[in-house]
């Protein structure tokens, strides 16, 4: 007896035009094997990407914008030097690159010190925000 997949489902090309475009959800952003989860991020705060693999994206940027979209990006990029060993994010310090960056709650802020000063998590300042930026 023989297995049958279906129909498959994949780009609808005619003259080098793309006629259909495959989608992972209609109803929300989702990147395979990543999970996207929305949920209210602290003040200024639009995505946070974790070790365990999943992304937060503040429920205030609207779904398909291109905020969404830059954000995703920026997150993924983080997501991805997590997974190849490149950033490690602990509860009292940042491993980037092979250095360790001490990090601690300041006056209700998530700071980390860099090069002799405390500085806010997510600052373009910092060289593992920095090279997410650039990307875009």
């Amino acid at each position: 007896m023989g297995f049958k997949l279906g129909r498959e489902k994949g780009l609808d090309v005619s003259s080098g035009e793309i006629k259909t475009k495959m989608r992972f959800s209609e109803s929300s952003m989702s990147i395979p094997g990543t999970p996207i989860i929305r949920k209210d991020l602290g003040k200024g705060i639009l995505g946070e990407a974790n070790m365990d693999g999943s992304i937060f994206l503040s429920k205030s940027i609207e779904p398909d914008s291109r905020t969404e979209s830059e954000v995703l990006i920026h997150e993924m990029r983080h997501a991805t030097d997590m997974k190849i060993g490149k950033l490690r994010y602990e509860d009292y310090h940042v491993d980037y690159n092979g250095n360790r960056y001490e990090r601690q709650d300041r006056d209700g802020m998530d700071m980390i010190s860099f090069e002799g000063k405390w500085i806010q998590a997510g600052s373009s300042k910092l060289p593992w925000e920095n090279e997410a930026n650039n990307g875009q």
